[in-house]
């Protein structure tokens, strides 16, 4: 009875070993009766989610058939058990087929042993298995790192302090804000959290996850984050290769509707890196929801896990983000100084004006109050609090972080990226005058009207690269750089374009293209300017 207990409650198996050595994997096979009673199963899932969703339309329609009367009341409940013992069935029926099925039973029997005694034999029995991921053991905890020296830094929400008047005043749109956020708008910020999208995309994440185990040696594990949350994670440790960039650690950040079996993790690995990827809150095998608190938790317990489980050590990890995935990257960064490199692919600056262009004129006011309370993803000040290098990657026809025109590549957010983070870094050498010649620059729609505009100011690249180290070397190479007090306007123009091209190069694509190898490079970095 026991058994047929684990069989019931445990977790949906996908993939099961092909062979008794190796990591090369083949399709479950469910019987009959394990198809049929987990369908139900996962119809009464979906009607579920469906009706809380149209929650509104169905209790006025319910209103409206009498069913909120005493005799309505009594029929409903009728309904209500005829589920549950239909329910219980499925749950039995598909329980019963698990039972009787030798390969689920084999997998269930691994599965106990492991979360009685997580050992590496045990781990190792397991990893061969992929199964919904609620059942795996925790691999590491939040719990295990040392004390931190300083408290995490954190992004205060950007919300006005209001007296009490003007908070009772305002609550009505609080209250519309909050429920805006946490219906639609959450779900529009990330639509990989859309369990519809989740179902859709299975086949392709399992197929994902299968090739990065069984092609690149990957190793899933389970973090378990300060606020609760587990994360899904997948290593790939190149180290034992004996090659430079093999002790490089990767880790990758997805963008809002991205998973790291299908997202950014190929561009490093096929450029010859160690990678860790992992899925946001409510992404894949995730839990919870992607708030930008979950947000920092999560990349904190990830990159915890890889200085201290793992073995790197932050000088040896690059932290590389796609799309908003330059939230938790920039946080991870702000939380790790001594990283050795961030690069930031096809992201903005602000959510802010990225929601404000993407929502109608009259819900402006409502946006700008529910962004900055519960979506306060303000990428470039996270990232003016990193010291380390920074290269970013500027997709030329990015049409979801432009605020005009897809093509018109001058209201791409990444521009602003860039102006803020020179600005901070380099505050002597970004005046009026040079701002808008570096607007220029980054308004040029082709390489080479791009080229046309760097020749115009005649940058002497020899020059650029004299200037910046010496002030190095005489005074150091920290941030804000305060160099250009003694500098001519032509010396300061040059300056700030030959620094707008270490710091961002150009991809001729769309903003999902995924980035080839050849376009990953370190970021370049000041304090390598030091003799």
């Amino acid at each position: 009875m026991a058994a047929l207990w684990r069989c019931a409650t445990g977790p949906r198996l996908f993939r099961i070993p092909a062979n008794s050595e190796g990591k090369q994997s083949r399709p479950y096979e469910a019987n009959t009766a394990e198809v049929l009673g987990d369908r139900i199963i996962q119809w009464a899932s979906f009607m579920w989610s469906l009706s809380c969703w149209t929650s509104p339309i169905l209790v006025t329609y319910l209103y409206r058939k009498g069913y909120f009367t005493l005799e309505g009341m009594n029929s409903g409940l009728r309904m209500a058990m005829a589920t549950a013992v239909i329910m219980s069935g499925a749950f039995w029926l598909r329980g019963i087929g698990r039972w009787a099925n030798p390969d689920y039973c084999t997998f269930i029997a691994i599965l106990t042993a492991a979360r009685q005694v997580f050992s590496a034999e045990n781990k190792v029995r397991l990893a061969r298995y992929d199964f919904d991921f609620w059942a795996w053991p925790v691999n590491y905890s939040w719990t295990q790192m040392a004390i931190r020296d300083v408290p995490m830094k954190r992004l205060q929400p950007r919300s006005k302090a209001r007296g009490v008047a003007a908070k009772v005043w305002g609550l009505p749109c609080d209250v519309a804000s909050y429920l805006m956020v946490h219906t639609f708008g959450r779900r529009m910020i990330y639509p990989g959290t859309v369990g519809l999208l989740q179902k859709a995309m299975a086949p392709m994440l399992q197929e994902g996850r299968k090739k990065l185990v069984e092609k690149y040696d990957g190793e899933r594990a389970k973090l378990l984050a300060q606020d609760g949350n587990e994360i899904d994670t997948m290593f790939v440790d190149r180290r034992s290769m004996g090659e430079e960039k093999g002790r490089k650690l990767v880790i990758t950040s997805e963008g809002n509707a991205g998973f790291y079996e299908v997202g950014c993790m190929c561009t490093p690995l096929d450029a010859g890196y160690s990678v860790l990827g992992w899925n946001h809150p409510g992404f894949g095998g995730s839990t919870g929801i992607p708030m930008p608190e979950n947000e920092g938790n999560a990349i904190d317990v990830v990159m915890q896990y890889a200085i201290h489980q793992l073995g790197f050590s932050p000088e040896n990890i690059v932290i590389f983000a796609w799309s908003i995935g330059g939230y938790p990257a920039s946080f991870a960064a702000m939380n790790h100084p001594t990283t050795s490199g961030v690069i930031l692919d096809a992201t903005f600056d602000d959510l802010l004006p990225l929601a404000i262009s993407r929502m109608p004129e009259s819900l402006r006011g409502m946006v700008i109050r529910s962004v900055n309370t519960y979506f306060n993803l303000d990428i470039a000040a996270q990232l003016n609090r990193y010291p380390g290098p920074v290269m970013l990657v500027r997709r030329t026809r990015d049409e979801m972080i432009t605020t005009t025109d897809p093509d018109a590549i001058e209201s791409n957010r990444g521009n602003d990226l860039l102006v803020k983070l020179l600005q901070f870094r380099y505050p002597k050498l970004i005046t009026e005058s040079t701002i808008t010649m570096l607007r220029e620059w980054l308004s040029a729609r082709t390489p080479t009207v791009q080229a046309v505009v760097y020749n115009q100011y005649s940058v002497d690249e020899q020059l650029c690269t004299s200037l910046l180290k010496s002030w190095v070397e005489e005074n150091s190479a920290n941030f804000p750089c305060l160099i250009g007090d003694q500098l001519s306007s032509e010396e300061k123009t040059q300056l700030v374009l030959f620094l707008a091209t270490k710091h961002m190069i150009n991809y001729e694509s769309t903003h999902c293209t995924p980035l080839p190898a050849s376009h990953f490079r370190l970021p370049w970095s000041l304090a390598a300017l030091r003799g």
